[in-house]
């Protein structure tokens, strides 16, 4: 079996992604780099080749304690956010660079779409969490509809009845 280095493999994937993935002028690219110790995000114009807007940890103004954390890159989205839409760009293609769609790199596009990026994805991905989730109820109203049943009830419930194989040697 071939030994498969890491950072080769995430560029392979990041490859894969960016065949598919092309910033316009209209629709930018939002370009995620993640190292152990910082995070960058730049929004880049692929047809004219210029980026647009960009943030890092390494900045002194969003340096924090540590850039290689959660809350660096929910910082770093919310100013790449606020950067981008003064640049005049309100809706983006995410590129995530070959990482995983987790952590430090979905804080940082959630953070970005909670300051304005993407707006109508921010509409779609609320209508969806409202479909999934069931209407909640109160705790009082559930008690009432409700009827208590006895633990001989449960129990029979939880045991189903069990199943008589039939095949060519036990017949009925």
């Amino acid at each position: 079996m071939a030994k498969r280095i890491r950072a080769e493999v995430r560029n392979a994937v990041h490859r894969r992604i960016r065949r598919k993935v092309r910033g316009t002028t209209e629709r930018p690219r939002l370009a995620v780099y993640r190292s152990l110790n910082h995070i960058y995000a730049q929004v880049i114009d692929d047809e004219k080749a210029q980026t647009l807007a960009a943030a890092s940890t390494t900045e002194k103004a969003l340096a924090a304690k540590t850039g290689g954390n959660i809350d660096a890159a929910k910082l770093v989205g919310k100013t790449i956010a606020e950067r981008a839409l003064a640049a005049g760009v309100e809706r983006v293609v995410f590129d995530r660079g070959g990482y995983l769609y987790h952590g430090r790199v979905r804080a940082l596009t959630d953070a970005a779409r909670a300051a304005g990026l993407n707006k109508d994805e921010i509409v779609e991905a609320v209508a969806a969490d409202a479909e999934a989730a069931p209407p909640e109820e109160s705790g009082a109203s559930e008690a009432e509809a409700k009827p208590k049943r006895s633990k001989k009830a449960k129990e029979a419930k939880e045991r189903p009845e069990p199943r008589i194989r039939w095949d060519r040697h036990c017949r009925p």
